[in-house]
């Protein structure tokens, strides 16, 4: 696993996750979305640790399926 590869994943899964979360707000008012960021009531940082909890939660399933394809070999 390549550093470039793992960072083109994440970046996908926050934009994914962003858009599926909050879909609505993307396409009505972008800008205003991005500027209410700061007054969530989950924190700021939220998207970026909500990403990485998901992101963590892959990166084991994926480990796990490579770890049990070499015990199968």
């Amino acid at each position: 696993m390549s550093l470039f590869k793992e960072i083109k994943i994440f970046v996908f899964l926050f934009l994914f996750l962003a858009l599926v979360m909050h879909f609505h707000a993307w396409v009505s008012h972008p800008i205003a979305h991005i500027k209410a960021l700061p007054s969530s009531p989950m924190g700021m940082w939220h998207p970026l640790w909500l990403t990485a909890i998901v992101y963590a939660f892959l990166l084991i399933m994926r480990l796990m399926i490579v770890l049990l394809k070499k015990v199968l070999k």
